[in-house]
């Protein structure tokens, strides 16, 4: 033997990209139909994991939440979502549980990254970067202005 690995099959290197991460069925689909000519072949392995439940849309949402609403808005989930290729239907109720902590998500984001700003330059860098984020404009007014003090 000449130490090379023999080629995966299309499941074999589905599987290891599961391994890895949660992956949608459309982002495993994009990544491996290079490493085939025949759609049909794919489509029937990736059949297959699905049956099994190797690949699950509902567990790639979840990923994408807990991995990352700590540092990101709706509206930046919602863009790594559909890129991702997850249903519309999936991202707007996902999205629509997202929309009661946004505020504190943002302020705790901005707590960890800032102090309060005095020169409105200041205050400009600190609405890019958490618009930058995904976070909406009234959610970024609203950190921008919030003061320990306040509720709010």
């Amino acid at each position: 033997m000449n130490g090379a690995r023999p080629a995966l099959s299309l499941k074999g290197r589905a599987l290891r990209m599961l391994a890895q991460r949660e992956h949608a069925r459309p982002e495993l689909e994009r990544k491996l139909a290079r490493h085939t000519e025949d759609p049909e072949e794919l489509a029937r392995a990736l059949d297959e994991l699905q049956a099994k439940g190797f690949i699950s849309e509902a567990r790639v949402v979840e990923s994408v939440l807990h991995q990352r609403a700590a540092q990101y808005g709706a509206l930046r989930l919602r863009q790594e979502l559909q890129h991702k290729g997850v249903a519309p239907a999936a991202i707007t109720e996902a999205v629509a549980g997202l929309a009661d902590s946004e505020f504190e998500r943002a302020l705790a984001l901005w707590q960890r990254r800032f102090e309060p700003a005095t020169e409105p330059r200041e205050q400009a860098r600190q609405s890019r970067f958490l618009l930058a984020r995904g976070f909406t404009a009234a959610v970024v007014t609203r950190v921008l202005r919030h003061r320990p003090d306040n509720a709010g």
